[in-house]
């Protein structure tokens, strides 16, 4: 390139927008936006850009591409020439760029791994947490149901991965105890019967309820005597050791122990659902069985 480069005439915008690598449009936007000043239109009233126009508009292609907002590539030249071509005069602007392109970058890592577990686990079960996922590692195929996905999804998002990965002990009780689940499916069609035209005092609130608290004892027996609970114990241990109790977790019930004390009349009230006012009863009822049962401390 000769040493005494010469500046090339004016060129109409269609012109300019091919050698910047962008529309007429843009251009006009940054005009509309005074991120490039209006030029000078000629004897055909149409825009001529000129050498210096040309030289501003490759540094705003340049910037924009670099990820940096119309808005700060604007704020960046109205500091001055200098400032916006490499000085110290955008370094916020830069800054706040690179935190963007660093959050961008830890998201689309998360998608990728999302979309990963998802081919490898080959359902919608790779959208859960790893702590889920890998509790329910070992299934039998197919004893995973669509529904105890909802459920996991649901209890994951109020009560976070732990409370789900706690949650998904059941499903991996229930699937190797075929008449286990089977009583659950009773039980649960049971309760969903307990529907509005079903009086708070009818006499099937408490004889389901009864059932409901006789299949958790069975099931919490059979949790127990196939050592889930001590994983469940361990689980606890090794989440409150990476995640230290705040103030805020307890206040707002989402703490990493908040699903082990909350109590099942206070997690239901968090669910999106709308049980009827016999079916509510019908929890309260159960709850107190379980407390009568349980052993004095």
């Amino acid at each position: 390139m000769p040493a005494s480069f010469v500046p090339p005439r004016q060129v109409k915008i269609g012109d300019a927008a091919a050698f910047a690598g962008c529309t007429p449009r843009a251009i006009r936007h940054y005009h509309e936006i005074g991120l490039l000043p209006e030029v000078e239109r000629g004897g055909d009233d149409r825009r001529r850009y000129g050498y210096e126009d040309m030289i501003r508009l490759l540094w705003i292609r340049r910037m924009a591409d670099a990820g940096i907002a119309l808005e700060d590539i604007r704020e960046a030249f109205v500091e001055g020439p200098a400032d916006a071509h490499g000085g110290d005069g955008i370094e916020a602007v830069l800054e706040r760029v690179e935190e963007a392109l660093a959050a961008q970058e830890a998201e689309l890592r998360r998608q990728r791994t999302a979309v990963q577990r998802m081919r490898v686990e080959g359902s919608r079960m790779g959208l859960l947490s790893d702590l889920v996922t890998v509790r329910l590692k070992g299934l039998p195929e197919g004893s995973l149901r669509q529904a105890d996905l909802d459920t996991l999804l649901v209890t994951e998002r109020i009560f976070g991965p732990l409370g789900a990965a706690v949650q998904a002990t059941r499903f991996v009780a229930l699937a190797a105890h075929p008449t286990l689940r089977e009583e659950s499916d009773r039980v649960d069609a049971a309760e969903e019967a307990l529907d509005d035209s079903v009086a708070v005092d009818d006499p099937r609130v408490a004889r389901v309820a009864a059932e409901r608290h006789a299949f958790e004892t069975a099931l919490h027996a059979v949790i127990e005597e196939s050592g889930l609970d001590a994983d469940d114990d361990a689980l606890f241990d090794a989440w409150e050791a990476a995640h230290p109790e705040t103030g805020d977790d307890e206040e707002n019930g989402s703490g990493p122990t908040s699903g082990r004390a909350m109590s099942v009349l206070e997690a239901t009230g968090k669910m999106p659902y709308d049980f009827s006012p016999a079916r509510l009863r019908c929890m309260e009822l159960a709850v107190e069985l379980s407390a009568r049962d349980a052993p004095a401390t």
